[in-house]
């Protein structure tokens, strides 16, 4: 287990409190997998606005959360298997999301594994497409699975402002 690497926190384009992760598990570059740790307790956003019941509603990991945790997961793998740096005009949005499983609670409490393995790539000189699966296991136990596009794009000086390419998917 190793924190995140301050170079990679200093390129990302999210304050470090946005990403909702704190430790590197795993990079392994020829299975282009990376598996994050996010962990969980009562004063992540949106779960603490909720209104706990403790056997009707109890204290969660709001799945919009676990949904972002996938994308910042996506981030930290296109830093360090596709070798894309912020600081170098590349910047990658979601483009799809497929197959979203919610198959237990995620509690507060225990941290989250997020595995994230990618299953396909398009790359040229400008844009790189993703394919990935997310799981993610709390405490030994699949919590999410997904099925994820991301598109990334190199931005220059010749890029009109606020415009990206399309996505081709």
């Amino acid at each position: 287990m190793a924190p995140l690497d301050p170079e990679f926190l200093a390129d990302a384009p999210y304050e470090p409190e946005a990403l909702l992760i704190d430790e590197l598990l795993l990079v392994d570059r020829a299975a282009s997998r990376v598996v994050a740790r996010m962990p969980t307790h009562a004063d992540l956003p949106l779960t603490r606005l909720q209104r706990v019941h403790p056997v009707r509603h109890p204290r969660h990991v709001n799945g919009g959360l676990m949904v972002h945790a996938t994308a910042m997961t996506g981030m930290i793998h296109s830093y360090y298997c596709f070798d894309l740096r912020h600081a170098d005009g590349w910047i990658g949005y979601g483009a799809r999301a497929r197959n979203i499983k919610f198959k237990s609670i995620a509690r507060v409490g225990e941290p989250i594994d997020i595995d994230c393995i990618s299953t396909g790539v398009r790359r040229t000189a400008k844009n790189l497409v993703a394919r990935y699966t997310f799981t993610m296991t709390q405490a030994g136990v699949v919590v999410y699975e997904s099925e994820q596009t991301g598109m990334f794009m190199k931005i220059d000086d010749e890029t009109p402002a606020g415009e990206m390419p399309p996505s081709r998917e």
